[in-house]
């Protein structure tokens, strides 16, 4: 049996980025043969990645990328089960890559990302033992205009905004603007016509309890409506910096306008699963009892 040396462990984890013990067991099983060892690797990091699928990976990191013309932006987010695992060095690089692929193949699609990248990433979990997946990717293009982009400090807020005219001070302050109300959509008249329907029948469910006639009952739904249509619009929500001024009026005052936006944050709609902590280590040294 050939002897697994220390630079062959070093070099089998420079390749593959899994753990020392992994490393040195896979080069033992396969005699010193350093691709079977790899393939050995690779076979388990996708078990273990398996196995640990079904947990609920609900922290992470937000990736963006604008082209230096300005023309598009991707914007992907990659999670992981925890807060303190989103900040190791590995996984910060492999949410560059993911957003790096994005931008290459101009794609927002998450199965066309990870075909390149499913690899590295079952590895990933097998390295840092928690679940990691690729939830979204977007790309935002801006045909006749330009991308603006706000990245919150912490990498868990973000939005990339279209817009045609107006200027840098502009985009940035409409990217922000973004970033901290999260409209649904630039305007009332792009609001999905079920959204709206279902709004209106939950006004209506509640209207109908108030007793007053039925055209009365008519005007308080429509009006209510309305209502919903400008809080979720882009160009009707008050200006984050300047309360008495709306977004399409400072659109207009800059003559420009928002032709779409993406906004991101970490974990929305995420259901998180409350773990005991204590109890789940003892229930991992009861196992090895």
């Amino acid at each position: 049996m050939a002897a697994v040396t220390a630079s062959m462990v070093k070099e089998l984890r420079e390749l593959t980025g899994l753990g020392m013990m992994d490393c040195k067991k896979a080069l033992t099983e396969s005699n010193g043969d350093m691709d079977q060892a790899i393939e050995s690797l690779r076979r388990s990091s996708a078990l273990k990645a398996a196995k640990k699928a079904d947990r609920t990976a609900s922290e992470g990191l937000l990736g963006m990328r604008v082209a230096d013309d300005a023309s598009r932006a991707v914007l992907v987010e990659v999670n992981i089960e925890t807060d303190f695992a989103a900040r190791n060095d590995k996984f910060i690089a492999f949410v560059g890559r993911v957003r790096d692929v994005a931008f290459e193949k101009r794609t927002g699609d998450v199965a066309a990302v990870l075909a390149s990248l499913d690899a590295e990433r079952q590895a990933l979990v097998q390295a840092i033992g928690e679940n990691i997946s690729v939830r979204r990717a977007a790309l935002l293009e801006a045909p006749g205009g330009r991308i603006y982009s706000y990245l919150h400090p912490d990498n868990r807020k973000a939005a990339i905004v279209a817009i045609v005219g107006g200027d840098e001070e502009l985009g940035r302050d409409l990217a922000m603007h973004v970033t901290a109300i999260n409209p649904m959509v630039v305007s009332g008249a792009d609001v999905p016509a079920d959204v709206v329907a279902k709004e209106r029948e939950i006004y209506t469910a509640q209207a109908a309890d108030s007793g007053k006639p039925a055209d009365i009952v008519a005007k308080m739904v429509e009006g209510r409506v309305r209502k919903f249509l400008a809080e979720v619009s882009l160009v009707d929500q008050p200006f984050v910096k300047d309360a008495n001024l709306r977004v399409g009026q400072l659109l207009n005052q800059k003559k420009a306008r928002c032709t779409g936006f993406v906004r991101f944050e970490v974990g929305e709609g995420i259901e998180k699963v409350e773990t005991d902590f204590a109890a789940e280590v003892a229930a991992q040294v009861k196992g090895k009892g």
